[in-house]
């Protein structure tokens, strides 16, 4: 990936140009010290003065009114804020005319922000003032006095903090008065240019000490750029928070959001003073000092998957490379490309009107729709569909082009979305809440109405990192997060009138992926590369996690590294240089869960004898028992050691009555209600106190004695040789109670007991010659 710049032959400009800010994506304003903003059209190539400023005033900062309003589009913008160095702030219109010029500052205004949603506006100036100006120029407050000038602010992407520059030090202040000022050293000269992505909440900065680096929001520093030539005057974050530029003198460098650089231009421009994107993320202009206004578009993004590679060689025009037999096909589009997307054996690719699906099957007829805004910023893919972020709303497509669902949920700003806050599944959508990242809202992707109670699932602390796994059934679908602690976490989507049963499978994960063809999850924990073979193993024997993980050394892929795929057998692994790196995950996990799911249990036997593999009989066990196939989950506990397990299941088999038996096999995995309910459902009062007593909950197995007028006498019973055998006396008062009321005789009891099993016993044999009967006929 590149940027392909391009620069007039004379300078529009007669003086430097100290800003610019986009209007569309194709319409830019730039302003200079010749005291002329001109307009700038990219589909006719016309430039055109907008308005000549009065001699005295030299602006300094641009920015046009935010177009969306939390989530809500809005028509075009129609007015924007310029600063300048005689202590002004102008509120501009579109046309030109100076709505409102208002006294800011003493000495220049050095910069003016729009909070996201455009209810405020926020100057800093070379008085060391930062103020919050109302949408019609009314000063609100003074968020802050410093002795040196704040040369830039910006909003937090929630708008309720900012960030703004103090010499060498970068100071992140809350508007709530009494909240705590997160303040730190970032750079070893005057810090001159900052910017706070919405969408991944990474802090951009750049100093006279010549570096640019990157912080998350808590102000830890994740990268930290080699010293250039010259200081950097301008960074700027792409919309979407992928990508971020950088400009100094005579230098534009694009970057990836972990901070390794993509390409390196050198353009004849002077310094550059300000940099700003398109909204749709494909073209960036930047101010230079020698008068020019310099234009640059992305080209030679690439994308991978299996055996293809696609590049965009220009604007509209795609390359489509089969690394097998090198066959290429060129594919092209009405207008420029502005997101795209490779997997699952499909290419979706988005225009500013269009949306583009290919089969990698046949690459000459692609199907095609329009879209409503086509201002795409996010596609998202499963196996069968695919997910549109365009403008502030979700559209969930089919890959015949159908319109499957919408998503809706108040408050949630769909505009500001990643690949890390939304996940998408065939049967569900998962959407990280923006206002409060402890909330995940769960959706059916056929219809976009929320799953079950309609109820999201809250974190206790906040999520970074959301993924669905893409196989089996929807009732079995799985959602893993890592949260701010790092670690990470596995939960069922549809609960079934549970409350979210969440557990924790790993700490000190960085990132991960779910692999496409079987529910096998991979990630970087604790600088070693972990695949968990099967993760749901914790919902049927959490014991039996750790013998199904498998680890290595992960030192080729450096620190800290990002997970790009997982497909079939092969991880590619982003290292921090920017440089992808592939490993191989052994195939007899994926053949294990694809035997177990089409039923093939002989043959999933027979790969673990052939492998002799501890870890492989560990999934096999778990994936066993999930599926309630006991004779192969006796021969899996046998071959890793777990005689106790063996003998359980035994005793499971042996059960008379499929209801008994099935509440048994729910105990073994944990699930206590469960197995109490089904018990009850099926009449069998006594095994549901017998639970109970063999788990040692006293007073549920009384409640049930008391509660269906049976087993009283057993209760007591056991409870009396439970506390003889420990040498206590009784203290609880119900026990006491009931106690003195009922004679405990064990041969009564034994009696009674006996009586219980030889009727279920009987149920079980005419259920089934009932069943044979009805086969029969």
């Amino acid at each position: 990936m590149r940027l392909k710049t391009s620069l007039l032959k004379e300078p529009k400009h007669r003086e430097l140009v100290s800003c610019v800010g986009w209007t569309s994506a194709d319409e830019l304003y730039s302003c200079s010290d010749d005291h002329h903003i001109l307009r700038w059209n990219l589909l006719t190539n016309d430039t055109g003065v907008l308005v000549r400023l009065q001699e005295h005033i030299y602006p300094i900062d641009l920015h046009w009114l935010p177009t969306s309003v939390s989530g809500r589009k809005q028509a075009g913008a129609e007015l924007f804020v310029l600063t300048s160095t005689d202590g002004k702030l102008h509120l501009v219109s579109k046309s030109g005319r100076i709505e409102k010029s208002v006294e800011a500052h003493r000495g220049a205004v050095l910069a003016g922000r729009w909070n996201h949603d455009g209810t405020a506006l926020i100057t800093a100036g070379e008085d060391g003032q930062l103020k919050i100006w109302s949408k019609s120029g009314m000063l609100r407050s003074t968020l802050a006095q410093q002795g040196s000038p704040v040369y830039s602010v910006v909003w937090s992407p929630d708008s309720g903090r900012v960030l703004y520059t103090s010499g060498r030090q970068l100071v992140i202040k809350p508007l709530q008065p009494s909240a705590k000022v997160l303040q730190w050293k970032a750079h070893d000269g005057v810090i001159l240019k900052v910017d706070w992505s919405a969408v991944n909440d990474l802090i951009l900065s750049g100093g006279e000490d010549c570096k640019y680096k990157v912080w998350d929001s808590y102000g830890r520093l994740l990268f930290s750029s080699s010293a250039h030539d010259y200081p950097i005057t301008a960074v700027a974050w792409a919309p979407d928070g992928e990508l971020f530029a950088m400009g100094s003198f005579h230098t534009l460098r694009l970057c990836d959001k972990t901070g390794w650089s993509y390409s390196l231009e050198k353009p004849s421009t002077g310094s550059l003073f300000s940099l700003a994107w398109s909204a749709d993320g494909t073209q960036l202009a930047g101010a230079c000092g020698n008068g020019h206004v310099l234009f640059a578009h992305v080209v030679e993004q690439r994308w991978e998957w299996r055996n293809f590679e696609i590049t965009l060689t220009k604007r509209r025009t795609m390359q489509v490379r089969n690394v097998l037999n090198d066959a290429v096909d060129v594919l092209e589009f009405r207008d420029r490309v502005i997101k795209a997307s490779l997997a699952h054996g499909h290419l979706v690719v988005t225009t500013s009107l269009q949306c583009y699906v290919y089969s990698a099957k046949n690459w000459n007829t692609p199907l095609i729709f329009d879209l409503k805004e086509g201002t795409v910023s996010l596609i998202v893919q499963a196996e069968r569909l695919f997910l549109l972020v365009d403008g502030a709303e979700v559209f969930v497509y089919s890959y015949e082009g159908r319109l499957v669902s919408s998503p809706k949920s108040p408050g949630l700003r769909m505009d500001i979305l990643s690949s890390q806050s939304i996940s998408l599944s065939n049967d569900t959508i998962a959407i990280r809440d923006t206002s409060d990242e402890r909330v995940v809202f769960l959706f059916e992707a056929q219809t976009g109405k929320a799953i079950g109670d309609g109820k999201p699932l809250i974190h206790k602390i906040e999520v970074v990192f959301i993924a669905l796994d893409q196989c089996g059934s929807s009732t079995d679908r799985r959602i893993a997060l890592i949260d701010k602690n790092r670690d990470l976490y596995l939960t069922s989507v549809r609960k079934l009138g549970r409350a979210h049963n969440i557990h924790k499978i790993g700490t000190m994960v960085d990132t991960m992926a779910w692999n496409d063809t079987a529910n096998i999850l991979c990630g970087i924990q604790d600088s070693r590369f972990t695949v968990w073979y099967y993760p749901s193993v914790v919902f049927v024997d959490k014991d039996l996690l750790p013998k199904t993980i498998f680890t290595k050394d992960s030192s080729e892929f450096s620190r800290p590294p990002q997970m790009v795929s997982y497909e079939g057998t092969q991880v590619t692994v982003r290292r921090v240089d920017g440089s992808l790196v592939c490993t191989a995950v052994s195939p007899y996990p994926s053949l294990l869960h694809e035997y177990t799911g089409s039923g093939r249990w002989e043959d999933a036997l027979r790969i673990c004898r052939f492998a002799k593999d501890q870890t492989l009989w560990s999934c096999l066990a778990g994936l066993a028992m999930a599926s309630r196939e006991l004779s192969t989950a006796e021969a899996a506990y046998a071959a890793v050691g777990e005689i106790d397990k063996v003998q359980y299941i035994n005793f499971i088999k042996d059960l008379p009555s499929r209801d008994s038996s099935l509440a048994h096999t729910l105990l073994f995995s944990g699930h206590v209600q469960e197995a109490e309910a089904t018990l009850l459902q099926a009449n069998l009062n006594y095994h549901a106190i017998q639970i109970h007593i063999n788990l040692y909950n006293w007073d549920r197995a009384l409640e049930l004695a008391v509660k269906y007028k049976t087993h009283v006498d057993t209760v007591l019973a056991h409870r009396q040789k439970f506390l003889q055998d420990f040498g206590k006396q009784e203290t609880n008062k119900r026990f006491l109670q009931y106690s003195e009321g009922v004679e405990v005789d064990w041969e009564k009891i034994q009696a009674k007991i006996e009586m219980e099993f030889a009727t279920e016993r009987e149920k079980a044999a005419n259920s089934s010659v009932r069943s044979s009967v009805s086969i029969r006929r």
